[in-house]
């Protein structure tokens, strides 16, 4: 048996169990975190919700999948057809493979690589091209102007994300997503780190152009913005990759400022819960505050939302880096 497994199709077949272990409950979680918050949005302006398929409306994201499969693809006769079916796969497979990388317990990780944490900006920088390509080959104005404006909202907020991210490299000193946990064993980082920690989760929400930023998909004026021509699975490819993209973002908050998957401090009692499912509260935490968040605040106008990026987050997370640095050097903790 060891033989077998030390082979390369031993090795294969362990990758391959451990990815379907991983992204299953992953699709599991996009599921049903489409039913989360349509719940979550009824009960914050008193309506019921889903609650006809199934027991409690619990059989609702399999409802509508089964009605996204049997609805026929139309694709647009000016468009590139093509690109027009890549963009939906190329964005969802973006969202899955990010989680590579991701260790939701002590050891638990598909590729606990060193840059971990390169890795997952990188995949997250590709994300945008699914946007700009479904807007571009849609030959539709309104898709190509949201696809614009997710370019610019995208890079716009990257930059702060990219500060935030090297901060908290400043106090572990290592890329590895694993190590990052470790080093919060004592004090979560969002305590010592907490202007960089909003300013981090704020950036989410642009990140995944979600409510207040949802400028690329303003149904007000761009009737839905860069999938408006979509219809079917590839309408539902863009809807899964921009709830797995939460989900992603949500994961990457709790390993950079939240301890990962250690428990909460003072609470000793409770460390016969296994790693994971800290993780996972943690992250359906924070997946409340994205839900919460849209059915709170309006959508900005698109000046402020560049204002916002460029002139508040860019500058105070760069002076905060510095102040880091300085801080840490002062205490011996940089190296000459």
């Amino acid at each position: 048996m060891d033989a077998f497994l030390a082979s390369p199709i031993g090795i294969l077949a362990i990758t391959v169990a451990q990815t379907l272990a991983l992204l299953v409950p992953v699709l599991l979680a996009v599921a049903y975190l489409t039913l989360a918050e349509r719940k979550v949005l009824a009960a914050m302006q008193l309506r019921r919700g889903p609650n006809v398929v199934g027991p409690f409306g619990l059989l609702q994201p399999f409802a509508d999948a089964i009605k996204m499969l049997m609805k026929e693809t139309i694709i647009p006769s000016g468009a590139n057809r093509f690109l027009f079916v890549l963009a939906p796969i190329l964005l969802f497979m973006l969202a899955m493979i990010a989680w590579a990388v991701i260790p939701v317990q002590d050891g638990w990780a598909i590729a606990d690589i060193n840059v971990g944490i390169l890795y997952l900006f990188a995949v997250s920088s590709l994300g945008v091209y699914g946007v700009i390509i479904a807007g571009w080959a849609s030959n539709s104005k309104y898709a190509f102007l949201g696809a614009l404006r997710s370019a610019a909202q995208m890079v716009s907020y990257e930059v702060s994300i990219g500060f935030v991210i090297v901060t908290v490299l400043l106090c572990v000193g290592s890329l590895n997503l694993s190590d990052i946990v470790r080093a919060q064993e004592r004090v979560w980082f969002f305590i010592p780190l907490f202007p960089m920690f909003i300013i981090f989760f704020i950036s989410a929400l642009a990140e995944t152009n979600r409510a207040p930023f949802d400028l690329p998909e303003g149904e007000s004026e761009l009737v839905a913005g860069f999938f408006v021509e979509y219809s079917s699975m590839s309408f539902a490819l863009f809807f899964l990759g921009e709830y797995a993209n939460m989900i992603l973002m949500s994961a990457l908050t709790t390993i950079l400022f939240l301890g990962g998957w250690h428990p909460p401090m003072h609470m000793e009692p409770f460390t016969w819960i296994p790693g994971f499912v800290w993780f996972a509260l943690k992250i359906a935490l924070l997946l409340f505050v994205f839900i919460w968040v849209r059915a709170t605040f309006p959508r900005y106008r698109y000046d402020q939302l560049m204002r916002l990026g460029w002139k508040v987050f860019l500058p105070f997370s760069l002076v905060w880096l510095i102040l880091t640095a300085a801080v840490l050097k002062l205490a011996g903790w940089l190296p000459a």
